[in-house]
């Protein structure tokens, strides 16, 4: 019969504090992709912008909020402009040339969002909009009165 008392992990010593090696942090992927795709959601209290390989893989991203905006001054549409373009900024440094734009929600900075995706260097080779519309499935919320 063993001697060693319960719940004290079998045998060997604990290393020591500065034995064991610090893991190195990993290196971030530096990606560089011409063509992309740039989801702006306009909310009613928020826009947000990301930018996408074609694959789906973030290469840059940005919110109003992100942007330094707060309350509701996040639902302007210039806090979704200075949004999209420091997220087209980001994309431009790793080598992003064109971007199609895929716009969803019903928010104030739908536009302006786009316009500053345009403005800032990226080519916009195409807007769609991919808005999610019910066609009759779930009853919708009751109507607020106010």
């Amino acid at each position: 019969m063993s001697t060693t008392p319960p719940n004290s992990g079998g045998g060997g010593a604990a290393p020591e504090a500065g034995a064991a090696p610090a893991k190195a942090p990993k290196k971030k992927i530096k990606r560089t992709v011409a063509r992309g795709i740039a989801y702006v959601k306009a909310t009613f209290n928020n826009t947000h912008v990301a930018i996408t390989t074609p694959a789906g893989e973030t290469i840059s991203w940005s919110a109003s909020g992100a942007a330094g905006f707060k309350g509701t001054r996040k639902s302007t549409p210039y806090a979704a402009q200075k949004a999209a373009e420091r997220a087209a900024s980001a994309a431009i440094r790793s080598g992003m040339k064109e971007v199609e734009v895929r716009v969803k929600g019903v928010g104030s900075g739908r536009e302006s969002a786009v316009r500053a995706l345009a403005n800032s260097g990226l080519r916009v080779v195409s807007i769609e909009d991919v808005t999610p519309l019910p066609h009759n499935g779930c009853r919708a919320r009751k109507r607020r009165r106010v």
